[in-house]
């Protein structure tokens, strides 16, 4: 088991350049499986999600050659729709792969993804989807097996905006011939990026952004893209940089795509300037204006960002109600705050009340899950003395070189292990 020794109390200063948008590379992929030729994917993060994808895709068949951030797809040699249990069951978007093989055999065999425990994280929208669409669905011995014999182009109304059922039906309905049209979509910038991506695939979509969709599909091409910057990076560059009483310029920051964002680092008297394609966060005096905060989909506060948030808020004078009725188990990391000093009062599983700001103090701390260990991570970076951080491997799944790229703005940190 990896860890970081951080030591607290440095100012974060300097440029920071973002890295390739976690949640859409791990989509696009898979998306990638459709076309009848190469494809080709640019500013591909170096984290261990998109390596195990990559591995996942492998063991079908697909050829995968990468360099750096490069990452060249082809699928051509694609042979099994039964994927892998052991890599499936590493992280949550392996259920993804289902769209792809549906479309190209018309079966697919699926374990139960994994990735962070923060709360029940149903399959349940995304099969009363596909179901729609006339694939049946059997599970046995801990496995789903799906089939799609009599397809169907319908129209979907979505039980709940869910992120990872928008992008599959997307898939599935850029690939098959007709007008599909997809109410209560995603609209998160990675749905954005993937729609994109399948257009120039070849697909044609309208109301992109908008949470209604009409996707009329065909045979699609492969194609060369450019992975969106990762937004929920950028949120957490820049209140690592607030907590610090530091300066960073955050490059490929998309402010205009993340006002809800920079209204909430705002309420907290985080002062920066907005770029047309940058975040400078400037030495701030935190003060919240606002006693609640909460998040909401897309173009709401995001969930991944609320962890941060709440470290944020310990270092800010005010009292405030920070609120995610997303997940369950997301606030449970809060128990590490409190060890290292914060006033922080448990309301129930979703809400947590915070008082500050209050000086923390070094601690040994454990990752459990990427965002709650960022979190630990950012609670060090401020805190006074020597703090030790378990299960950093852990984070990795997230943050490229998250240890190399904060000591880079002049953070004290090593790893171990």
């Amino acid at each position: 088991m990896s860890k970081f020794i951080v030591t607290g109390g440095k100012k974060l200063e300097g440029t920071i350049k973002l890295s390739g948008n976690k949640n859409a590379a791990l989509k696009l992929i898979p998306a990638a499986l459709l076309a009848d030729s190469p494809t080709t994917l640019t500013n591909v993060p170096d984290i261990s999600d998109v390596s195990v994808m990559l591995d996942l895709i492998t063991k079908l068949g697909v050829k995968v050659t990468r360099e750096d951030h490069a990452v060249t797809i082809d699928p051509s040699g694609l042979s099994s729709f039964d994927l892998d249990p052991d890599l499936s069951s590493q992280f949550r978007a392996s259920v993804v792969l289902a769209a792809p093989l549906l479309v190209r055999f018309g079966r697919a065999v699926v374990t139960p993804p994994g990735g962070d425990q923060i709360g029940e994280r149903l399959l349940d929208t995304h099969f009363a989807m596909m179901q729609k669409m006339g694939v049946e669905i059997n599970r046995k011995d801990g496995r789903y097996f799906l089939e799609w014999k009599k397809k169907k182009n319908v129209d979907i109304f979505l039980d709940e905006p869910s992120v990872t059922a928008t992008e599959m039906g997307i898939m599935i309905s850029s690939a098959i011939p007709g007008v599909m049209k997809i109410e209560d979509a995603a609209t998160e910038p990675h749905v954005t990026d993937l729609s994109n991506f399948l257009v120039k695939m070849g697909a044609k979509i309208e109301g992109i952004g908008s949470n209604i969709l009409y996707v009329d599909g065909g045979k699609l091409k492969g194609t060369e893209h450019k992975v969106c910057s990762d937004h929920i990076e950028g949120g957490t560059f820049a209140i690592a940089a607030a907590i610090t009483g530091g300066h960073i310029e955050i490059e490929d920051f998309k402010a205009t795509e993340c006002p809800m964002i920079l209204n909430y680092l705002s309420y907290m008297g985080v002062n920066f300037k907005a770029g047309k394609n940058s975040l400078t966060v400037l030495p701030s005096k935190l003060v919240s204006s606002r006693g609640k905060f909460q998040t909401r989909p897309w173009p709401g506060f995001p969930t991944d960002l609320m962890s941060p948030f709440i470290v944020l808020a310990t270092q800010t004078a005010g009292t405030v109600v920070c609120h995610d009725w997303m997940y369950e188990w997301r606030m449970f990391f809060v128990d590490d705050l409190i060890s290292m000093g914060a006033k922080i009062f448990i309301a129930d599983p979703h809400r947590v009340i915070v008082s500050g700001p209050t000086p923390l103090l070094s601690d040994r701390l454990f990752c459990k899950d990427i965002r709650a260990g960022i979190s630990v991570i950012l609670a060090a970076l401020t805190a006074n003395g020597r703090s030790e951080i378990e299960n950093v491997e852990v984070v990795a799944r997230g943050y490229e070189k998250i240890d190399e790229r904060l000591k880079s703005l002049g953070a004290e940190i090593t790893s171990r292990g």
